[in-house]
């Protein structure tokens, strides 16, 4: 006995390791051993055991696996209503209709409750439009220090007002154009729910969706709006 009281269950476990040949030396142990069941108060043997530990690997590779599916499942569905909505913008013909085409088939593809826009910098001859409704320069500011979309709770935002019901959360996109990118407007978004959008979302789809509704909306826009200050 005093030859092995120095010898600890990690040395064991080390000449295990180290020897992989042992089992195969001593097979019977492999079906004499037994050791606790992890969900019950009955013994297995190693084998049983392994068995169990390599069942519940099998069961997490699979439910890795199905989410996988969803995921990839529920990415092929968002980039098919996101074709459908940007071919709807491409075959709108008549300038006028585009921004209500634009916000009735994002509300439609994406189930949005509520969506509304405004622009600024307009054609002289959309100025009467809704859309072209004079914001103030809060907004304005606002939009131009947004380097992506904004996602929260609505804390009383001054484009909340621009739809028809009240909203808990909200998804504001900036609108922009030329390079440096220059903002000519704001599509926001609004839901009832207050987990909507929150800030922790991701808002890798929501740019994707204000550059093509830049690039529409941009048919929109006075293409000098300087012309009024120079000199005749």
């Amino acid at each position: 006995m005093s030859g092995i009281e120095g010898i600890t269950e990690q040395d064991i476990a080390d000449y295990l390791a180290n020897d992989p040949a042992f089992f195969e030396r001593h097979a019977e142990l492999l079906a004499n051993v037994r050791i606790s069941h992890p969900h019950g108060q009955r013994a297995v043997s190693l084998q049983e055991r392994q068995a169990d530990l390599l069942r519940d690997k099998i069961r997490g590779l699979e439910q890795k696996i199905i989410e996988m599916i969803r995921n990839g499942q529920e990415n092929v569905a968002i980039a098919d209503r996101l074709h459908r909505w940007t071919l709807a913008l491409m075959l709108t013909r008549d300038d006028r209709e585009l921004p209500e085409v634009l916000l009735r088939e994002l509300r439609h593809q994406f189930l949005i409750p509520q969506a509304g826009l405004r622009l600024w910098n307009v054609d002289p001859g959309h100025a009467l439009a809704p859309f072209a409704a004079e914001v103030s320069a809060d907004v304005k500011t606002f939009v131009g220090s947004l380097n992506q979309p904004y996602c929260g709770v609505n804390s009383g935002f001054e484009a909340a007002r621009w739809l028809e019901d009240d909203v808990a959360s909200l998804a504001l996109v900036p609108l922009t154009a030329g390079s440096p990118g220059e903002p000519f407007g704001l599509l926001v978004l609004g839901s009832p729910d207050p987990t909507r959008y929150t800030a922790e979302m991701g808002t890798e789809f929501l740019s994707r969706v204000g550059e093509v509704a830049s690039a529409a909306l941009s048919r929109l826009l006075d293409a000098d709006p300087h012309a009024d200050a120079k000199p005749h």
